[in-house]
This record gives structure tokens, C-alpha cells and sequence, in this order.
């Protein structure tokens, strides 16, 4: 309590939370990112490697692809196992991937594959919240953070953009964002910015970013008045001082103002801005279209870019069921039969169309960063909620969901080129040679290659939560 007859208290009056919020300055900024204004100042964390990469784009395959028609065939296995595709050679020496990845093959020499990924959760919901978490509870509502909001957390961007950006929407836990939309247990301070869903991407002409309008009658210049407003109270002739928690909340505030105010924050996510050459390389599709984005965001500073590997539905077709491309089961919508009608085709949830997209997109992302200079400090990871059964569930019908063993892929800051770890069986149904990858691995190997130690404490407040209960996969490591 101060002493009123103190002169030096009377001088100094600590501005709290509650005092913010009778003046009106939380609350009112005039944002649509109102999780940034829950945040706290975020920790530091222990590197445990020598080079690291400062990003990350995570390329989320939803549905799931087969692992036997993608980047781990099988030509010796029987026509039932090994699909309608034919391996082809790479950049590396005896290794083989589908003939729809052409140009992913060509680059097989500045990436490694992890073809022993494993673990035991079949149903969509559960493997997303796995692969996410890099935990192997598949429970959604158990609050696991996924890596963007650790990164955001530990490693947040120093610039004015987001630390943690999600691009289009993906089914975990619901039918919309689902645990996307949160942070876990971190709180929505460190949720994603979330862009994009259903048709409304960026390969659409008429697409515009609308989580960077300011509120409904809050105008640029009035956001600036209140971020002044904002920086001189503590220099108020009332002596006023902020406390440690909102000078804090203060700081975020200022980021979210700036990313709004701010022309150079907001071009990150223009797509338009590039070259139509460019923007032809990556594909105008929505998978090319986020990886180009993907690219403008690390260059910007965020942090951790999540992709939903949406590559995008047949031309002319009427619903937008845009998520899970790669549940490749059987003929989906089988009334649109110009092309497609089966796993195979170039209709919706049709190999025939994701494949080329995918090669087309992901390759563009490599050859981007290199020539830029970022993919030394940028890593790119791809993978699915799990694999797909090495045979057919029936006559007509694709391949099921099979955690069992399926194959990721990483890339670019010190992560090894031109190598494969693991393998699977000769049908690619089990692990075979190597030890199986497991979640808690596969998490740790991502958080060491951002130079965040696994085993470091998530929140000073809880030090026996660690930032995974995994071990990084050394060998993949340069």
C-alpha cells in the first residue's frame, strides 16, 4: 500500500493489468489477432548443436499418402503391393522413388528420407495431433503443443510478423481448425496465424489475407494513435510505471499493431508480388501457391510456416473438400469421372493430380531457397499423419490408413544430403532394417535442427516438462 505521505511513493504508481483495462488500452487496439495480446515474454532455450536452422516450412501431407506410390516403392513386390507406378532413379545412387516425382528425383541429393517412420494411432484426427506434437498420444484434447507454438514460444520472430503461421484450413479435431487453431497448454499466445480454407487460397485471383484488417471502424492512423499512446505511458508526467506482465503484454501489442500498420509486414504474404514466372514454377494451385508464401514468410522472419498439402481439387468441381487430398481409400466422388474415379486418376483425392502438383511445388521450394541462400537456414519438412496399407482394401478400392511405417522428409539446415535412413520391409509394411522412428524422435530431430534442445524445460514455471521426451535421430545430422 503507499504511504501518501511519502513523496517518493506518491511519484511512482504501478500501472497493472486491471488498471490497463479500466483505461480502455487492452482489448480496444482495434486487432483481429487478439492472441497476441494474451502473451507473456518468452523464454530462452539451450541449443544443442553448433549450427542450426533459424526456420522451419512444415509441409503437412493430411490423409495421409502411401509410402509404396510416393518415395518408398517397391518394384519386387507383387502387382497388388507395388501399385500402378514404376520406380525411378535419383541424384542418389540406388535410391528410388515414384515415377510421378520426377523432379523430386533430380534433387534427391539435397534432402534425406526417414523411411521408418512408425507409430500406432489409424484414425486422422489422432495421427495429425502425432505428427504435430511429435508425441504419440493421439488425443487432440490432451493440450500437446505442436512445434510452431514451441518455436513461437522460444524462438520467436524479432520481427513484425507472427512467429507462428498456418496455412489453410486442416482437420485435427474438428471439422475446421481444430487444435491448429490453439496453442495447447502454451495458451493462444502462441497459437498460429491461421490463412486460408476450403477454395478461399491463394491460387485464387480474388484471395487477400483478411486476418491483417483492423477492426470494424478502427482505421490505420487511429491504431498508430494508440500504439503512441501506448509508448508514453511510461514516461507519464503522473508518474505512472508498468508493470512487468504488461510491459509484456505492451510488447506484443506494439507486434500486432505493426504487422497491421506496417506495408513491408504485410507484402510478406502478398503472393501477387512475385514474378508470374515465379509464381508459375510453383504451380497456381494451392499447394504452390502456400509454399511461395511459405517462402515470403521465413524471409520475413516467422518463424515456423505449417502447409496443409492441399494440392487442390479437379477443375469445375463443386465442393471444396480440399483437407485430406492424400486419403487415398477409393473412388471418392465417384460422379466426377472426367479423369479420376479412382486412387490412380486426376480427379479429387486422384494420385494422377496431387503427385505432379506436389513434385511441381516442393521442388520449386528447394531450388528457391538454395538460389536465395536460405535453405542452409531454412528447414523444410514433409510428411504425413501415417502410411497407407501395402495392399487394397478390395476390388476398386485404394489403400487404408497404416501408421505402421511410412516415410517423412527433411531438408536444409543441417540436416544430411543424399541420404536415407531406415527402411521399410520388402512389401512396406513393417520396419525393417534400422529402429523405427517414433513421434517423440521424429519431434526431437525437428526442435535440435532449429537449435532448440529437446530436453530443455518448456516454461521455467514447469521445468520437468521437458520440449520433448524424445532423442533427435542423430544420424540425419550432418
Amino acid at each position: 500500500m503507499v504511504n501518501r505521505g511519502d513523496a517518493a511513493a506518491s511519484r511512482t504508481r504501478i500501472l497493472s493489468r486491471r488498471d490497463m483495462l479500466q483505461v480502455g488500452l487492452v482489448g480496444t487496439v482495434g486487432l483481429t489477432l487478439p492472441r497476441l495480446l494474451e502473451a507473456r515474454t518468452p523464454v530462452s532455450a539451450a541449443t544443442g548443436t553448433s549450427r542450426s536452422a533459424r526456420s522451419c516450412i512444415f509441409i503437412m501431407l493430411s490423409g495421409g499418402p502411401s509410402q509404396i506410390d510416393t518415395l518408398d516403392p517397391k518394384p519386387e513386390a507383387p502387382i497388388d503391393i507395388r501399385g500402378q507406378y514404376t520406380p525411378i532413379s535419383t541424384a542418389v545412387p540406388g535410391t528410388y522413388v515414384c515415377e510421378m516425382l520426377p523432379k523430386l528425383a533430380k534433387l534427391a541429393d539435397r534432402y534425406t528420407l526417414i523411411r521408418s517412420m512408425s507409430h500406432t494411432v489409424s484414425t486422422h484426427v489422432g495421427a495429425a495431433h502425432v505428427t504435430n506434437s511429435g508425441k504419440s498420444d493421439g488425443n487432440f484434447r490432451n493440450g500437446e503443443p505442436y512445434f510452431g507454438s514451441v518455436m513461437a514460444k522460444l524462438r520467436p520472430s524479432e520481427e513484425s510478423v507472427p512467429s507462428y503461421v498456418w496455412l489453410h484450413d486442416m482437420l485435427v479435431g474438428t471439422r475446421k481448425w481444430g487444435q491448429h487453431a490453439g496453442g495447447g497448454i502454451l495458451g493462444p499466445a502462441y497459437a498460429p496465424m491461421l490463412i486460408g480454407k476450403d477454395f478461399d487460397t491463394p491460387a485464387d485471383p480474388d484471395f487477400r489475407v483478411a486476418a491483417l484488417d483492423t477492426a470494424p471502424g478502427v482505421s490505420r492512423d487511429k491504431l498508430i494513435e494508440r500504439r503512441e499512446l501506448l509508448r508514453r505511458l511510461e514516461g507519464d508526467p503522473r508518474g505512472w510505471t508498468l508493470t512487468r506482465e504488461i510491459q509484456s503484454l505492451d510488447t506484443f501489442q506494439q507486434k500486432a499493431i505493426d504487422l497491421v500498420t506496417s506495408p513491408s509486414a504485410k507484402s510478406a504474404f502478398d503472393v501477387t508480388e512475385e514474378p508470374a514466372e515465379v509464381r508459375d514454377r510453383y504451380g497456381m494451385h494451392p499447394l504452390g501457391q502456400y509454399l511461395l508464401m511459405s517462402r515470403r514468410l521465413i524471409e520475413a522472419g516467422v518463424r515456423l510456416v505449417g502447409v496443409c498439402g492441399c494440392t487442390g481439387a479437379p477443375p469445375g468441381f463443386p465442393d471444396p473438400p480440399l483437407r485430406q487430398v492424400w486419403d487415398t481409400h477409393d473412388a471418392y466422388f465417384n460422379e466426377f469421372k472426367e479423369g479420376g474415379g479412382h486412387m490412380y486418376g486426376t480427379g479429387l483425392f486422384g494420385l494422377g493430380l496431387s503427385l505432379p502438383r506436389l513434385d511441381q511445388a516442393v521442388s520449386a521450394l528447394f531450388e528457391d531457397l538454395e538460389s536465395r541462400g536460405l535453405l542452409d537456414e531454412t528447414l523444410v519438412v514433409m510428411v504425413g499423419d501415417f502410411g497407407r496399407t501395402p495392399k487394397f482394401e478390395g476390388k476398386g478400392r485404394g489403400r487404408g490408413h497404416w501408421p505402421n511405417v511410412y516415410t517423412s522428409l527433411l531438408a536444409g539446415g543441417p540436416i544430411r544430403k543424399g541420404f536415407v535412413y531406415g527402411a521399410s520391409d520388402r512389401h512396406g509394411a513393417e520396419v525393417g532394417a534400422g529402429q523405427p522412428v517414433s513421434p517423440e524422435n521424429f519431434g526431437a530431430t525437428i526442435y535440435q535442427a532449429l537449435g532448440v534442445s529437446p530436453h530443455a524445460a518448456l516454461d521455467p514455471a514447469t521445468p520437468q516438462i521437458r520440449v520433448s521426451p524424445g532423442e533427435p535421430v542423430w544420424d540425419v545430422f550432418a
